[in-house]
């Protein structure tokens, strides 16, 4: 069997999520999940804003928060809202319309490819429930909020920026000697 073909499957059979035809395997965005994506260093410190069972992906130097359907479209406002707005953050909402390359499925031997699961998906479990979401717009309960996270999100990601800009390395970077 195709190594593609296990990811495709364990997508559409196993968590029920569409993927779009050909290689690599690819997941449309919108449809399930949005997609924050951000510096490694402003997911790490976000990781904490999520549910414990939210998905995250990270490739290279990026993370993959997913959060409810509909939040990219939301993002600009709420940067705003949050006086985020006029200031340039290394933050990209991926919202309807996008794809995001499938990490493969979580293996014990670890993982091959350029993206990876930090936090996979459960099979047989609705991702939606896990997801970082407006309060107002009825996710409330059990969900993280979407206000808190993007807010965390946004600071980290200037801090980075700043660092970039003074020619500092990021928080927890290992250097050879």
């Amino acid at each position: 069997m195709v190594a593609g073909d296990r990811v495709r499957r364990w997508y559409e059979e196993g968590l029920g999520w569409p993927t779009v035809p050909g290689e690599p395997v690819r997941l449309p965005v919108g449809v399930r999940f949005d997609v924050l994506d951000v510096p490694a260093e402003a997911g790490r410190a976000a990781l904490r804003r999520l549910a414990p069972g939210s998905p995250v992906a990270a490739a290279g130097d990026r993370m993959r928060l997913l959060v409810a359907e509909g939040s990219a479209e939301e993002l600009p406002g709420l940067l705003d809202w949050l006086q985020w707005g006029a200031v340039a953050l290394d933050l990209v909402a991926v919202g309807a319309g996008g794809l995001m390359d499938a990490p493969p499925p979580p293996d014990p031997r670890g993982s091959q490819g350029a993206a990876v699961w930090l936090r996979p998906p459960e099979p047989g479990y609705e991702v939606e429930a896990s997801l970082p979401t407006l309060s107002a717009l009825g996710g409330g309960g059990s969900a993280p909020d979407l206000v808190r996270l993007v807010d965390t999100v946004a600071t980290h990601c200037h801090r980075v920026r700043l660092r970039r800009a003074r020619g500092l390395r990021p928080a927890g970077a290992v250097t050879a000697g």
